[in-house]
């Protein structure tokens, strides 16, 4: 019998109900074409409806790697995964179930259930946020989510003096996974009240709020998230680190390096997490634009953001081609500077060539007509007014400020004024790449997605003390 005859055998056999002979005609005919994906395909069908789902598995997975990318055949692979019990491999492809359109509420429904059982809860509510995302109005889902969040560790926010700009997309995010609640009290008293309800507390900037916190009865896990300036005053000393379970920074080890030195060390207890802030895809709107010479600057106008400097590279920039212009989005939060800063202008010849627009409500909309986007600052954590532009298709011209080569390319930095007028005046000007750099690094899907991560860390470690505390009861 050749090759053919004996796959068509295979077939007939399987519709006829006889699946252990067809898988057995399968098989043979694998021997033979051992990269038949359609083959390879049915060899896990039939080993699903065997019950032999550790075998599906592989057959199905040798399908994928030769080819086969058609959604029956990822289709079957996530219904193998859920018959073995792999429920994270399973929600592993559920993007690329969306992406093939056929992806339901009762295949996600399943693997949430799963996870119940496997007594993952954080699995759980990721799928069924999943699908009353895709399927809204499921009562049902609510309820349930709902009955595990109660279940979950529960969460107080701390936001410091600077403002909740960064925390507000966080606690947005969690309070769908975790019942939260946030400080808003004035006394001592009333802030350990909610670390006491809290199982953990997590507490935006690394400021007073931060050293009333650590240095109280320690009744809970506690986070401290630590952007930038924060790491160049003396308040992290007065931190009591050994009451910090982890130390969140968003990545530039020259912010890490002045913390140290303000400190002397983090308690070896303390854990010291990297999470970059993360830019809103959805919001930053991207336009493939072609080169033009409209410069933005974004960001609030204080003396770290080195404006002067700044102003030095447009004169440059001037006296080489007049066209430019400088377009300035922010408020003076210095009145010296921005006294500086006219008079200069007014100095070197630059009125209605540097142009300050104040501080804008839609950044979007001011951007549309600009082409780069500049950063003049001697240190940031990362510089999230640079990637908003980025990620709107505005090329970056961004000033070498310590950490600046972890976070972008060399080709996006500059020293001096002569490069600044080189990186502007450059032929190079791809908007796609600008927008797929933010995309690829630097997302806020991607930042809250380790967020989730950690708490989900700490999670499991308040379940197991809890069991322990159980066990020495009994």
């Amino acid at each position: 019998m050749g090759n053919k005859e004996k796959y068509e055998k295979a077939m007939a056999l399987t519709e006829a109900g006889r699946h252990e002979e067809a898988l057995s005609c399968v098989i043979e005919y694998l021997r033979a074409v051992p990269e038949d994906v359609e083959a390879l395909n049915d060899a896990g069908a039939l080993l699903h409806c065997l019950g032999r789902s550790g075998q599906a598995i592989d057959y199905l997975l040798r399908a994928r790697q030769f080819g086969g990318d058609s959604p029956q055949i990822l289709m079957n692979l996530i219904e193998v995964y859920i018959a073995a019990g792999k429920a994270g491999e399973a929600e592993a492809l559920f993007d690329q179930a969306q992406e093939a359109g056929i992806l339901n509420p009762e295949l996600l429904n399943r693997t949430a259930k799963l996870f119940l059982d496997q007594g993952s809860q954080a699995g759980a509510v990721e799928v069924l946020l999943r699908s009353m995302d895709c399927w809204p109005g499921q009562e049902i889902l609510e309820h349930m989510l709902t009955v595990i969040k109660s279940k979950r560790p529960r969460i107080a926010f701390f936001c410091g003096a600077d403002g909740s700009t960064f925390l507000d997309p966080v606690c947005d995010y969690i309070r769908n996974r975790f019942e939260i609640r946030h400080f808003t009290g004035r006394t001592k008293d009333e802030l350990y009240e909610l670390m006491q309800w809290s199982d953990i507390s997590w507490f935006e900037w690394c400021t007073d709020l931060a050293v009333i916190g650590s240095n109280g009865p320690k009744v809970c896990k506690t986070i401290v998230r630590l952007h930038r300036y924060e790491a160049y005053t003396d308040i992290p000393r007065q931190v009591n680190w050994t009451n910090v379970d982890v130390l969140v920074t968003v990545g530039n080890s020259f912010v890490m390096k002045a913390l140290l030195n303000a400190t002397g060390q983090i308690s070896p207890s303390t854990s010291i997490v990297t999470i970059p802030n993360g830019v809103d895809l959805d919001a930053m709107e991207f336009v493939e634009r072609p080169r033009g010479k409209n410069i933005a600057f974004v960001g609030n106008l204080r003396m770290v953001k080195n404006l002067p400097f700044l102003l030095q590279c447009m004169q440059k920039l001037h006296c080489i081609d007049p066209e430019y212009r400088l377009f300035v989005a922010g408020a003076f939060q210095d009145g010296a500077l921005e006294q500086y800063m006219r008079h200069m202008i007014n100095q070197t010849r630059l009125t209605g060539i540097v142009l300050f627009d104040g501080w804008q409500a839609d950044v979007n909309n001011w951007l549309a007509d600009k082409h780069y986007i500049v950063s003049s600052s001697i240190i940031e954590s990362q510089g999230m007014g640079v990637m908003q532009g980025m990620a709107s298709g505005l090329k970056p011209v961004i000033h070498n400020f310590p950490g600046a080569c972890e976070i972008y390319p060399d080709e996006f930095l500059f020293n001096t004024f002569e490069q600044f007028c080189e990186q502007i005046q450059s032929g190079r000007y791809e908007p796609a790449r600008y927008r797929q750099f933010v995309e690829q690094n630097y997302s806020q899907k991607q930042q809250l997605s380790k967020i989730n991560e950690l708490l989900i860390g700490l999670e499991t470690q308040i379940d197991s003390q809890r069991q322990d505390e159980i066990a020495s009861v009994n």
